[in-house]
């Protein structure tokens, strides 16, 4: 390589003489070669050697499932309100319970882990340390200490998820797929940020969430009938039908299961050289969050109050999956709402958003902490859009398809390949394939 330096450097000082054009081309053949010699070198340092990730960083993440920081002695005053609110909610065991998790311990579990049917009913069962350990919603419930109505639904109309976003006076796209926390007011976004961090079935993009989780928070803000316990059981169903290095099967939940095992299995051998990372927030993560929000998001004139059961434990929810009652002081979103939605999806909003022409509120309610009147708590039924043809007035990233989940939710995921393993043809795949064969037949 020290050679052909020279050799250019020579024939660029003869060149000079008699023509600058030989000049310009020979240095630029210098600086070539200088650059090519010191990348080569440059990528066989041992510094740029990728190690293999440890099973550990492969199949856990320390901010998924971590607990959350509550500020008991409300010294963050702009937050001191929602996590008062938190800390007496039915999440609060679950949020905020902290427990030595064991690597071993919950490996052991999920590789031997399946699903079964005891008595009519669903569990996920395991062993650890040859000992049974069964999970279902009705042990969610009572191990989280959730209070859960077992025939309570989970999920909440897309409608009904949207309503109470701009209600919060959300300010981004709220018709899209994805929900950004970040444009929510900073007390808001905090109240997303929690069951994210804390309940979710997430590994990573903690800022964007779908409608599993808006719904969740909705339900809490609301009051209404919603099944956390059967929400993580569902998470966790999925999770191991999860297949093959694309299907991203992870460590999901392991501080529930280890409150689990705690309570079947008080005395399993632990090792201290074991503990799993599971981050804690603290006290100066919440004052980090508070300035990072607070200089992103400036509060609306007035200030939105705590509305629904945030300002009342004892408020009943708007009937109809209404989000307000309609002699509430504040603004009706939902004549913008549906015409946001008129202007999106035309006709299809009926089957993504279901009949929002209702008007059959029940009046005497008040959004902003009032004991809701007469107001019913009907069920939620689940929203998507059930049509099966391949047309799509909002379609996913180029690689990805919608799909709905158990509970009739629709979702994205990545259209899998017959080179992962494992590959198994979703239905539109196996419908794509056998078009794609009969046009080249």
């Amino acid at each position: 390589m020290v050679l052909l330096r020279v050799i250019c450097t020579l024939f660029t000082v003869n060149m000079f003489k008699y023509n600058t054009k030989c000049l310009y081309h020979s240095f630029s053949l210098w600086m070539f070669l200088c650059v090519e010699w010191h990348l080569k070198n440059r990528s066989a340092s041992p510094l740029q050697i990728k190690t293999d990730k440890t099973e550990e960083q492969k199949m856990s993440e320390p901010r998924h499932n971590m607990v959350a920081y509550l500020d008991p002695q409300e010294k963050i005053v702009e937050f001191k309100e929602f996590t008062r609110w938190l800390r007496e909610s039915q999440i609060s065991e679950a949020i905020t319970h902290q427990t030595p998790v064991y690597k071993m311990l919950i490996k052991e579990f999920l590789d031997s882990a399946s699903v079964v049917e005891i008595d009519g009913k669903e569990i996920i069962r395991g062993q650890v340390n040859q000992l049974n350990v069964d999970v279902s919603a009705e042990v969610l419930n009572t191990v989280l200490q959730l209070s859960d109505d077992p025939k309570d639904p989970y999920s909440v109309p897309v409608m009904c998820q949207r309503g109470c976003l701009l209600h919060m006076k959300y300010v981004d796209d709220i018709l899209g797929g994805q929900i950004n926390k970040a444009w929510l007011p900073p007390q808001y976004k905090f109240l997303l940020h929690v069951p994210i961090q804390c309940l979710s079935n997430r590994r990573g993009g903690y800022d964007m969430v779908g409608n599993d989780l808006v719904g969740l928070m909705a339900a809490l803000v609301l009051n209404k009938p919603f099944s956390i316990s059967k929400y993580i059981f569902a998470n966790m169903k999925e999770n191991l039908g999860r297949t093959g290095v694309s299907g991203n099967k992870f460590w999901m939940y392991p501080r529930f299961l280890h409150m689990i095992m705690n309570v079947q299995h008080p005395n399993l051998p632990k090792s201290d050289n074991d503990v799993l990372k599971i981050d804690v927030m603290i006290e100066y993560s919440l004052k980090i969050f508070k300035g990072v929000v607070t200089k992103r998001y400036t509060e609306c004139t007035p200030p939105r109050k705590m509305f629904g059961a945030l300002g009342n434990k004892n408020y009943i929810a708007p009937p109809n999956d209404k989000w307000r009652y309609v002699d509430s002081q504040y603004d009706d979103e939902e004549p913008r709402l549906k015409k946001m939605i008129d202007d999106k999806f035309g006709l299809k909003k009926l089957k993504i958003f279901g009949d929002s022409d209702d008007e059959s509120d029940n009046d005497g309610g008040d959004d902003e902490g009032g004991d809701g009147g007469d107001g019913g708590n009907g069920a939620s039924i689940p929203s998507g859009d059930n049509d099966e043809s391949d047309s799509d007035d909002n379609p996913p990233e180029p690689g990805y398809e919608h799909y709905f989940d158990d509970r009739g939710v629709r979702q994205v995921r990545r259209i899998r390949t017959d080179q992962d393993v494992d590959y198994v043809p979703s239905d539109k795949e196996a419908e794509r394939l056998k078009k794609k064969e009969n046009c080249c037949s």
